[in-house]
């Protein structure tokens, strides 16, 4: 069940409808739980299982941790819960990638050995609720909060559907006390909630799959060497692509929850308009970028440990945020280069950042322009399915191999460019600002035109439209 389908609309129609009945709380709650249950269980009802395994750990662990009096129990109890969700997220998703490169690195020496069939099915969401549930544990073990006193609320926290699948990754203190008392969305929170929910469904249908999608598609999928200006727009359209689709989900997630009467974290703001790389991530995906920096950067060190370790942990943390992706190299390089760009930027920083001349509006607006080209560079190793495509992209790309035929027709040409140029001017005109702040200021006709015009492609564009791309994650 995808937020892009009938089924959907029906489903959170029936949700709403009990959610706003003359219920008390604690059936609400019962009911969003077993709504969430039943979201979940029409992709493949038997991972129900594994929700509720995570659940009754992390409960299980965070309480015991909570009541322990010596530190060496506390440690115990935090690494069961560790261990085990890793555990799962290990088995279910980088099984074979283990097995696969395991059975290379005996080829390389001389023996052979082939690994086993491994047709497991990958759960969906597994690498978003598995973070989530660790934040829990991890956030009682290190006293930023306690354990929740209902195992409603904490089930809850875990299960609830709006952004189970795909994020954002709710952590414990901005979700569970929602679910503390009564909670009933006003009509203004039900009118903006049921505008973000079209304008996410619009940037997914619309943008990310009507007017990129085919383009991207087609770059990535030939056989052989595309031309440069064709191997730029097939990764241009991927970066737009992307963007909305991960972006489109988000906001209808958030859209849902706020319908609801709960508020989610923003997950984008804006990234396309970032000036370097440090900015970006705090734009892109700001959710996980947190999550990784609180629960893997910081505990590393940081930067407190000199030059060379703050370095090495700004590698180790983006290389595991590549690999958390997905089960192949071609994501733990882009992560590497996300690393080094990281790196680069921190060590420019300390020799020239002090130069009043990168505060002039036309150098940062070149800064934006160049990190949006580097981060472009980055996205062909995160849509390539290998590495001999994304090799074939990138000399392109960089003119190292100008052979190629020219692929795309005259449509796709252009409605790339005015696509990702509109994009381009939407990021940073709405760089430092507020989306809710800025349609409040425009006339309520303007708006309802634009609402009734996003209804209208979506319902043109419907039988066109794939699932999210962050499934698969």
């Amino acid at each position: 069940m995808t937020f892009n389908s009938l089924t959907f609309l029906a489903f959170f129609a029936l949700v709403v409808l009990f959610h706003r009945l003359p219920l008390s709380w604690t059936m609400k709650k019962t009911n969003l739980l077993i709504a969430s249950y039943i979201f979940y269980a029409a992709w493949n009802p038997p991972f129900v299982l594994l929700l509720w395994l995570s659940t009754a750990l992390d409960w299980w662990a965070a309480r015991r941790l909570h009541e322990a009096q010596s530190e060496s129990a506390r440690r115990g109890f935090m690494l069961v819960s560790v261990i085990v969700n890793l555990g799962l997220l290990a088995y279910f998703k980088y099984g074979g990638f283990v097995l696969e490169n395991f059975a290379a690195a005996m080829a390389t020496v001389g023996m052979a050995w082939q690994a086993p069939g491994w047709d497991i099915v990958l759960p969906v969401g597994i690498s978003f609720y598995t973070f989530q549930t660790m934040s829990y544990t991890l956030d009682v073990y290190l006293r930023r909060a306690k354990p929740a006193d209902s195992l409603l609320d904490f089930s809850l926290f875990v299960t609830f559907f709006p952004q189970l699948v795909a994020g954002p990754i709710v952590r414990p203190t901005d979700l569970l006390p929602q679910f503390a008392e009564p909670r009933t969305a006003t009509p203004p929170q039900v009118l903006w909630g049921l505008m973000l929910m079209v304008l996410g469904l619009f940037q997914k249908m619309v943008i990310a799959d009507g007017l990129l999608a085919p383009t991207s598609d087609a770059v990535f999928g030939a056989k052989d060497v595309v031309a440069p200006a064709d191997a730029w727009l097939g990764t241009l359209a991927f970066s737009g692509q992307i963007f909305s689709d991960f972006a489109g989900y988000t906001t209808t997630a958030i859209g849902c929850s706020l319908v609801l009467g709960f508020s989610l974290v923003d997950n984008f703001r804006s990234p396309y308009a970032a000036i370097g790389f440090s900015d970006f991530w705090r734009r892109w995906h700001i959710s996980l970028s947190t999550w990784l920096r609180d629960y893997l950067y910081v505990p590393l060190g940081g930067n407190r440990r000199g030059t060379a370790r703050t370095y090495a942990n700004l590698m180790i943390t983006m290389l595991l945020g590549g690999l958390w992706h997905g089960a192949a190299w071609t994501f733990v390089v882009w992560g590497g280069l996300h690393g080094l760009y990281l790196c680069a930027e921190r060590f420019l920083n300390r020799q020239v950042g002090h130069w009043t001349v990168w505060d002039r509006w036309l150098v940062r607006v070149l800064l934006a322009l160049l990190t949006y080209a580097l981060v472009n560079l980055t996205w062909v190793f995160f849509r390539a399915q290998d590495f001999d495509t994304a090799w074939r992209m990138i000399s392109a790309m960089l003119l190292l191999d100008t052979g190629g035929a020219p692929l795309l027709d005259t449509w796709p040409v252009y409605s790339t460019i005015a696509t990702i140029a509109t994009m381009l001017v939407v990021h940073w005109t709405m760089r430092s600002r507020e989306l809710h702040d800025e349609v409040q200021r425009l006339p309520a006709v303007l708006v309802g035109v634009a609402w009734g015009a996003m209804m209208f492609l979506i319902a043109i564009s419907q039988s066109d439209s794939d699932a999210f791309i962050y499934f698969q994650f």
